[in-house]
């Protein structure tokens, strides 16, 4: 009872922290970064039957089982700011007609008052869609569109980087855009590996506070952003104080002081209006190292909460941030 409550508590801080840009929420877990979010689900990559000159029809193995899309798409509606990133990424964004109120990227992203929180089968419906992209079901929604013959991907939350590609091309194979889909993922990797490969090796890992909300919520390195975190040999301050496993755990202040990390990635800055120099002002934290030597990073609350194309940019500028402190060892 205990750990139900504290998720629940959880999830709602995080919401309501991630005001604008944020996915829905997947089970009980919050979204990632408080922000968006991990799933006990993972992806595989999409399986494509060709039987016709165009690709089509085609079916996609997603979290909810094969999905077949019967011809090449032109009416496609998300309710995942992620997958739309993805879908205008891989140069499907002229067959999007319409995505939730919390897709604000890229501008073009034909925005309504959709919601992927509490989806209207009957408002979605009534942009006559031939495909649905959700990462999100709060129990019927997947059913309900396809009981009017509107194929459905469930893409939820990412668990590792191997996820995100997957499913980048299930969405490149399912709208008709499967070569744009491998140039991206293989873009994505090289850039990755690029930025890894950019940050000096360390004797001892650095460790680092990540910020959901000014009540101290953070993530630990099981987490899917924590695992971002290190493939740059970072290491969480928040993984001791994870008792239950959670990865998502509400640390106190004299924790976080006596913890002293060597950097603070602040991912409520939109939300919030969380700084470098709020931080500062917080009675005791003028004293702690990240402070001092200027490795308080404000980073975008969007970008740090999904787990789309744009992750390559979240990596490169914590890349950075490690780069200017000095090497240890």
């Amino acid at each position: 009872m205990r750990r139900n409550l504290t998720l629940t508590l959880a999830l709602a801080v995080v919401l309501a922290a991630c005001g604008g840009g944020a996915e829905p929420p997947v089970s009980t877990v919050p979204p990632e970064t408080s922000t968006t979010s991990v799933s006990s689900t993972t992806t595989t990559a999409p399986t494509t039957t060709t039987t016709v000159d165009d690709g089509f029809p085609v079916t996609v193995a997603a979290a909810n089982g094969d999905v077949t899309v019967e011809e090449r798409p032109v009416a496609v509606v998300s309710l995942s700011p992620t997958a739309t990133e993805m879908l205008f990424a891989i140069g499907a964004g002229d067959q999007v007609v319409a995505v939730d109120d919390q897709s604000n990227y890229p501008e073009e992203a034909p925005t309504t008052d959709l919601s992927g929180f509490t989806p209207n089968v009957e408002a979605i419906a009534a942009f006559e869609p031939d495909l649905v992209v959700v990462s999100f079901d709060p129990g019927d929604l997947v059913s309900s569109l396809e009981a009017l013959g509107i194929p459905v991907l469930l893409q939820p939350a990412a668990v590792s980087l191997d996820d995100v590609y997957a499913q980048i091309e299930q969405l490149g194979a399912a709208t008709g855009n499967l070569a744009e889909a491998a140039a991206l993922v293989a873009e994505m990797q090289s850039e990755i590996d690029r930025i890894v490969a950019s940050v000096p090796d360390r004797d001892e890992p650095l460790t680092y506070y990540h910020e959901l909300d000014p009540t101290f919520y953070s993530v630990t390195s099981s987490t899917f952003i924590g695992q971002v975190y290190s493939l740059l040999g970072l290491e969480s301050i928040a993984d001791p104080a994870d008792t239950d496993g959670f990865g998502y755990p509400q640390l106190s202040v004299e924790y976080i002081l006596d913890q002293d990390p060597d950097l603070i990635f602040l991912a409520d800055t939109k939300c919030c209006g969380q700084s470098p120099e709020t931080v500062a002002e917080r009675p005791g934290w003028s004293e702690l190292t990240a402070v001092r030597s200027g490795a308080v990073i404000p980073l975008d609350d969007d970008i740090a909460s999904r787990w789309g194309p744009r992750i390559v940019e979240f990596l490169d500028v914590v890349a950075e941030a490690v780069a200017t402190l000095e090497p240890v060892g």
